[in-house]
């Protein structure tokens, strides 16, 4: 099975777009994908996918009621289906998510109980045979450390980094090294990077000297994807991935969109490469 969270610690660099046009490419090629939205924001994955129906319905059973063993319904029931691939979406109740695992965490201690917080997303995915009913998992966690973030790379064990070829972008990277390190530490288990992709990318002396520093600390950086503004931009104005926004809202043929989308399809045939799919 492939399993990786697409993050970034630096904001706004196409890290939610990647992950829905990744899934739709694994799609695509024939497997069974699951993403797993974890980000508490209006502009999230759900949002841009249009499967985030009801995220305020403070009734609804969601992920957070069974990471915290008090689900309202089956798993199976949260499940919406778009583009030939399965989201469990986010809501509302994921801005709460560091406080009700810590009073699940302190009820467990009083009866005697075991209660992982940072292992809890892995706990209700293995519960629900996932990795027996998926080829690929892909979670989106925010932009932030916390137990979103945590509980995403317990669950994956593996990482898809997207990164803006700027001296921000460059830091981010560094920065990200010392928080997987922090992970690997406190929850004593291997997390491996299988790619970081360069966003954004125009050519300049500058993006391409961040680009061999990347290189140099040894990532693998298996394509390079260009400014494509409009092109994800519109993504998000019609609920899509680029794919099917390519094909049905575009009213002409771009061939470096068109480029773009093929880069996007290599990375997800990459990745699948590096799990023996």
């Amino acid at each position: 099975m492939l399993t990786y969270t697409t993050y970034s610690e630096a904001g706004g660099v196409g890290k939610t777009t990647l992950s829905a046009n990744l899934a739709r490419a694994h799609a695509d090629h024939g497997h069974r994908v699951l993403v797993v939205d974890l980000d508490p924001q209006d502009g999230c994955l759900s949002y841009l996918l249009g499967v985030d129906a009801g995220r305020d319905d403070d009734d609804a059973d969601t992920l957070v009621h069974h990471m915290i063993d008090r689900p309202k319904g089956d798993f199976d029931d949260l499940i919406r289906t778009t583009e030939g691939f399965d989201v469990v979406p986010s809501h509302n109740m994921l801005e709460r998510l560091g406080d009700l695992l810590g009073d699940a965490a302190s009820i467990a201690e009083q009866t005697g109980e075991t209660f992982s917080r940072y292992g809890r997303l892995r706990h209700v995915l293995a519960k629900n045979d996932v990795p027996d009913q998926y080829d690929v998992l892909i979670v989106d966690p925010p932009a932030t450390s916390g137990p979103h973030l945590f509980n995403a790379i317990n669950a994956t064990r593996s990482l898809t980094i997207p990164v803006e070829p700027s001296g921000k972008g460059d830091q981010s990277i560094e920065g990200l090294q010392s928080v997987v390190a922090g992970i690997e530490h406190n929850l004593d288990i291997n997390v491996g990077v299988l790619a970081v992709v360069p966003n954004r990318f125009e050519g300049t002396n500058d993006q391409k000297a961040v680009l061999e520093g990347v290189s140099s600390l040894g990532f693998d950086v298996p394509v390079v994807l260009g400014k494509r503004s409009s092109m994800f931009e519109g993504c998000w104005r019609k609920q899509s991935s680029a794919f099917q926004y390519v094909d049905e809202h575009r009213d002409r043929e771009r061939d470096y969109e068109r480029e773009t989308l093929a880069k996007i399809d290599e990375l997800a045939g990459h990745l699948e490469e590096v799990a023996n799919l």
